[in-house]
């Protein structure tokens, strides 16, 4: 079976892509796109959103991170699931994936936050954290139990993006001190080794979120409320 991944390094989309093919074991071939210049391949698999990721498995594509996550673990069910069993777990899984995915314009928001409203924004972060610590993670090691699952891809972005965020506002957020559960997870988290052979270099990844700042800030791409 033919896989290949269309994507970019330091977009946290791909990487939770990348995290749940290697759990897997898939094979896949991976292609850097360069967004400022999207290739033929990525408009014509992605016509509607002309974004990454795109993963294409037997010349067919799948779009949109969530889903592909979801189809990766529907095609290999047999390898490491991503999901539990249970149905009502896999339900819950479910509910709190939509619920980063409804909560993204927050972090947005924070990360292009202007100097008068950056604590604001900050708080606001705060308090969509402390649901997510108190009521998804609870007393567990990682949002799957004893095992990461794919609520744990889905939100492994924060240990690795969010700090990029927090030091761009100048507001730091997920301490110790302030979400001990969920700052406990983000260490665990990292030290999983798949997810620490697969992260972006930081250096890189703070340069990359300063100029991608910068651009939207200039263009008026992006207006928090």
């Amino acid at each position: 079976m033919e896989v290949r991944l269309h994507g970019m390094w330091a977009s946290p989309y791909v990487i939770r892509v990348i995290w749940a093919l290697k759990l897997k074991g898939v094979k896949y071939e991976y292609i850097e796109e360069d967004l400022s210049n999207k290739s033929m391949a990525v408009l014509e698999y992605n016509p509607i959103h002309k974004k990454v990721p795109v993963l294409v498995h037997n010349g067919k594509p799948i779009v949109e991170s969530a889903v592909i996550l979801q189809y990766i673990e529907e095609t290999w069910p047999d390898r490491t699931p991503l999901l539990p069993e249970d149905p009502y777990e896999r339900a819950m899984a479910r509910f709190w994936i939509d619920f980063g995915q409804q909560k993204s314009l927050t972090f947005f928001a924070f990360f292009l936050t202007s100097e008068e409203d950056k604590h604001k924004t900050a708080a606001q972060v705060l308090e969509t954290l402390k649901i997510l610590e108190e009521e998804a993670l609870g007393d567990k090691k990682f949002f799957g139990g004893n095992t990461i699952n794919m609520v744990d891809l889905f939100f492994g972005w924060l240990t690795y993006s969010f700090g990029c965020m927090e030091n761009i506002s100048g507001v730091q957020v997920l301490l110790p001190e302030t979400l001990p559960r969920l700052h406990r997870w983000t260490l665990d988290f990292k030290q999983e080794p798949v997810i620490k052979e697969n992260l972006p270099d930081s250096t890189a990844l703070l340069e990359h979120f300063k100029r991608v700042t910068k651009h939207l800030k200039s263009s008026n791409k992006f207006k928090p409320a």
